[in-house]
């Protein structure tokens, strides 16, 4: 996050608020409505949906952006402003109503529906990093690449179930052990696979629970302003990037561990570029892919956030 602030101005402001913030919580959207036009002159807009919210932002004018909503109304708001070229020059404010509320906070806006309201009015703007790939997609927040999902196959013989099938099905005729003159009878031989059953602590099963999903490893190359952090010969569970400061990037790799616990490999620079097989990444809330590469660029104090004075 940039250190560079600016007093924010609240003489005019187009508050904004998101449908899914009047269906989630109309009570908070009301109060920060009143907190926000006792303290300045205001605008209230109603959009409908993305359309229309990309119309409400594209004409605001001299006014100030207010957003009422959630992580993805603020996620929608920067990227139409980036893809518009008109991010640098348009500080955002917001007041987060809604069910995600994460990223909000943890930018540092408040969580309280007065708090986040007298932010907007006294606060200043703060400029942040931003991360912004080759397709044109911005990350606010967090990057996070998660591991492959794992191929759909029978899981793996259990030995001791192997053991056990074996020998009931290899046991003769039923008359006992073998086929030696010494055999044991059947009865006796049951009632000591019973009594060992009993006595023998059964393991939990490696069926994978019901709606449980476990992740296989990913191969995929990083690298991090030209140099190679980790390369296709090395598994991972999981890449993580996040916007850090003064124009660079915060990067860690979890390697798979095998035999002793691996220890996560950091990096940081300006330029993030994943390549491999196909996989997914999360982009604050926003999950896309597949791709097979893609390179993320630090944008150092590409826009601003009204948050309260320290």
């Amino acid at each position: 996050m940039a250190e560079v602030a600016t007093f924010a101005t609240s003489d005019q402001l187009l508050i904004v608020i998101d449908p899914a913030a009047r269906r989630t919580d109309a009570e908070s959207v009301r109060i920060a409505k009143d907190v926000l036009s006792a303290g300045a002159a205001t605008k209230v807009c109603l959009p409908e949906g993305p359309e229309e919210f990309a119309r409400v932002l594209a004409r605001r004018g001299s006014r100030r952006p207010v957003l009422v909503g959630d992580d993805r109304a603020l996620m929608r708001a920067v990227s139409l402003l980036h893809r518009q070229r008109e991010l640098a020059g348009c500080a955002l404010s917001m007041v987060p109503v809604g069910g995600g509320l994460s990223l909000a906070g943890a930018l540092g806006v408040p969580t309280g529906a007065v708090a986040a309201a007298r932010a907007v009015l006294d606060g200043v703007v703060r400029r942040m990093d931003l991360l912004v790939d080759d397709s044109d997609g911005v990350v606010l927040g967090a990057l996070r690449i998660p591991s492959l999902p794992p191929m759909r196959g029978a899981p793996p013989v259990d030995q001791e179930d192997a053991v056990t099938a074996s020998s009931s099905s290899g046991s003769g005729s039923g008359s006992g052990f073998g086929s030696g003159s010494g055999s044991v009878p059947a009865s006796w031989l049951r009632t000591c696979q019973s009594l060992v059953r009993t006595l023998v602590p059964v393991r939990p099963s490696r069926e994978p629970l019901a709606g449980v999903t476990r992740l296989a490893p990913a191969r995929l190359r990083v690298e991090v302003d030209g140099v190679t952090l980790v390369d296709l010969d090395q598994p991972v569970e999981g890449i993580s990037v996040t916007p850090g400061a003064s124009g660079f990037a915060e990067v860690e790799v979890r390697p798979v561990s095998v035999g002793a616990e691996a220890s996560p490999l950091y990096a940081r620079g300006r330029t993030v570029t994943v390549s491999g097989a196909d996989f997914r990444y999360r982009a604050d809330a926003v999950v896309s892919g597949p791709v097979r590469t893609r390179t993320w660029v630090v944008r150092e104090g590409a826009w601003g956030l009204t948050l309260p004075v320290k």
